[in-house]
């Protein structure tokens, strides 16, 4: 199931039209929360226009906490059960500034060809392995885990920015106390 979302105007307060094109704004990128919202990846969030979760988002108290900052825009993970998860697409599509970003929670499962899609990003997580790759000229985006830590890997999210029809991103792990 893919849901084209036009501009980001889903019932709830509408995007701030200074957006990620103008003025330094960014989209958030966070994933595999497994019901862990830490403080640390609010703060790396606040200030986004748009918030996306690329799925194993745990609880409906983490998509609540993360739309005080900004309207959320998540997808359905493998571990993501009950009738709050049910409602949640297993993919969408959003456009952005003009910017066409697919999301979808494991990559492997990707089924469209997105270059030729015409995308301009696709967002994914399940591997909590932060990574941005351009593959034929789109912008893969891993935000990595901000949830429990897992192996040894860092806890991280991202922020996604689209400038006059640039597209880039940034990992930025989390500081975490000790």
């Amino acid at each position: 199931m893919c849901r084209i979302i036009d501009d980001i105007r889903m019932g709830r307060k509408p995007m701030r039209r200074r957006a990620a094109t103008r003025r330094g704004g960014f989209i958030g990128v966070i994933s595999d929360t497994h019901g862990l919202l830490r403080p640390e990846a609010l703060v790396a969030l606040d200030g986004a226009e748009l918030i996306v979760h690329a799925g194993d988002v745990g609880s409906q108290a983490v998509l609540d906490e993360l739309g005080r900052l900004a309207p959320v825009v998540a997808v359905r993970g493998n571990n993501d059960r009950g009738a709050w998860a049910d409602a949640l697409p297993e993919t969408t599509a959003i456009t952005i500034a003009g910017a066409r970003v697919y999301v979808i929670h494991e990559v492997k499962r990707l089924r469209i060809d997105s270059a030729n899609e015409g995308l301009a990003a696709v967002v994914f997580g399940h591997s909590h392995r932060p990574g941005v790759e351009r593959r034929e000229g789109v912008l893969f985006l891993n935000p990595g885990s901000a949830g429990p830590r897992r192996f040894s890997l860092p806890v991280t999210v991202a922020r996604l920015y689209l400038r006059s029809g640039a597209v880039d991103a940034e990992i930025v792990p989390l500081d975490l106390a000790p």
